[in-house]
């Protein structure tokens, strides 16, 4: 949606006098009358058309001097499924800026990592968000500090730092600024609930409805690595590798939200840990365009209807998830977990976990290059292949963050040898995340599009689905749907 939803003001309008939950983190209004800002589906009543003013982030609406309303806390909105949908500059800084890149390395480090300078990036943002990088990163540090003064009992001085801001007179001065109330108000707020001890929080993970659960965490479970994943009392439990320590995670599907359980080693990563979980969940897309797209076609009509919602299944960790595609590569998924499983053993890190059977982080590229390619239980060719992935991924060859290019990423990728066109796409599709990523010679998808009487051949089947575009990648999880195969439906 280029040009951005807010610039069309009578579409804003009628989205507020509906209270339409779907367009929550699409845009923000603003209320001149109040000074206050408010998601489009806040509960009170909406105000007069004249005092409303639309803008395109919690950012833009903050740099405009308007705090946020405490009923409808505009500020844990749903991301705007724009920015894990579109690939051009925008959208990649959007998706690096989430995983906490500019707290990090700064701005001149989220240029270098796209290619692009300080001045053309903030040139960009600027353009289509009203706010540059330094005010989007200081917004999500706003939301992180919130949540922890909320859910935990954190002395004020380690939310502040653990928050991502330099001092606590600039963390007490955001969080006024923005919230209208000083920390220890916003405490006072939420003292109701049940404080986390410290690193260990509970949160609820918004999306838009309708969210099917089935092939998302029957997915996951189906080919969780032990270990590093398991499906326990209801919830899908891993560990997670993050900037500054690592932690673990469970996650359990409600009908409203995902019960989110977060255990971390350094608070500072929660921001980053609550991005990836919903980027692996794929909980910031918009089923409603998504699904009108598909049930187009009378072919994938009944399918859509019978279960709506249905999300791309991704990742936490973009090269993990290409070394286990590569593991993936013509076994079955019990035997890609057994080999993954071996090297989660001999090369993972050891990590505790008292509240289930979680034991490792997965290896990153680096560890992995000390494996001997003759422990591999592979043939040659594939011994070559992962040993070349794990080369290129610890010289820093292949970009796989949030923040790639995905074509330039396929490029690379088709040039290892064994990566051919169904390893590449379900990278694509999983790691880097784009919607469009299809795999037409995936024998799943074959077979269900000969069920379904849908041409069946590779070649024949990409020209059928161009319809589909540009959400091929959820068709594919519904095509999958037609099978009776454990990732189609939750565990017991």
């Amino acid at each position: 949606m280029l040009g951005g939803m807010h610039e069309d003001v009578a579409r804003c309008v009628r989205a507020v006098q509906s209270k339409d939950a779907r367009f929550d983190g699409w845009f923000f209004t603003c209320v001149i009358s109040t000074g206050i800002y408010c998601r489009p589906s806040c509960p009170v009543v909406p105000p007069k058309v004249e005092n409303m003013r639309f803008y395109p982030s919690a950012a833009a609406a903050q740099q405009a001097g308007f705090r946020a309303c405490k009923r409808c806390r505009p500020d844990a909105s749903p991301g705007s499924p724009q920015w894990n949908e579109r690939a051009d500059l925008v959208g990649r800084a959007m998706r690096l800026i989430a995983d906490g890149v500019v707290d990090r390395e700064g701005v001149p480090g989220l240029a270098a990592r796209l290619g692009y300078s300080v001045r053309q990036i903030q040139r960009q943002l600027l353009a289509e968000l009203g706010a540059g990088p330094l005010a989007l990163a200081r917004a999500q540090r706003a939301q992180t500090a919130r949540l922890l003064i909320e859910t935990t009992s954190v002395a004020m001085s380690d939310v502040a730092f653990a928050a991502g801001f330099a001092s606590v007179r600039t963390f007490n001065d955001t969080v006024r600024e923005v919230f209208g109330l000083v920390p220890s108000e916003l405490r006072a707020r939420a003292s109701k609930r049940q404080p986390a001890a410290a690193g260990s929080l509970a949160l609820r993970l918004p999306f838009r409805a309708p969210l099917c659960p089935d092939n998302l965490f029957g997915h996951l479970a189906a080919t969780a690595v032990p270990g590093v994943e398991e499906w326990r009392d209801g919830a899908y439990r891993r560990t997670l590798r993050l900037p500054h320590g690592h932690g673990v995670v469970a996650l359990r599907p409600q009908p409203e939200y995902i019960d989110c359980r977060l255990t971390l080693t350094d608070l500072r990563d929660l921001s980053a840990a609550i991005t990836r979980c919903r980027w692996l969940l794929d909980l910031d897309a918009d089923p409603v365009a998504v699904d009108d797209l598909l049930r187009a076609d009378p072919m994938l009509a009944p399918l859509v209807e019978k279960e709506p919602g249905r999300r791309v299944p991704r990742t936490v960790d973009a090269a993990e998830f290409a070394v286990r595609a590569v593991l993936g590569q013509q076994v079955s998924t019990a035997a890609a977990r057994t080999h993954a499983a071996r090297l989660v053993t001999a090369h993972g890190e050891a990590v505790d976990d008292p509240a289930g059977g979680l034991t490792h982080l997965f290896p990153d590229a680096a560890a992995l290059a000390e494996l001997d390619p003759e422990t591999l239980a592979f043939p040659q060719a594939r011994r070559k292949t992962i040993t070349t992935l794990i080369s290129a991924l610890a010289a820093g060859g292949i970009d796989l963050s949030v923040g790639s290019d995905w074509h330039r990423t396929r490029s690379q990728l088709a040039k290892l040898p064994g990566f051919g066109p169904w390893t590449v796409e379900t990278v694509a599709m999983r790691a880097l995340g784009d919607p469009d990523a299809f795999v037409p010679t995936d024998l799943g998808i074959r077979y269900a599009a000969r069920t379904l009487g849908l041409p069946s051949t590779p070649a024949a089947l990409t020209r059928y689905a161009a319809a589909w575009r540009p959400w091929r990648a959820y068709a594919v999880q519904y095509l999958w749907a037609t099978g009776d195969h454990a990732i189609n439906r939750l565990p017991a």
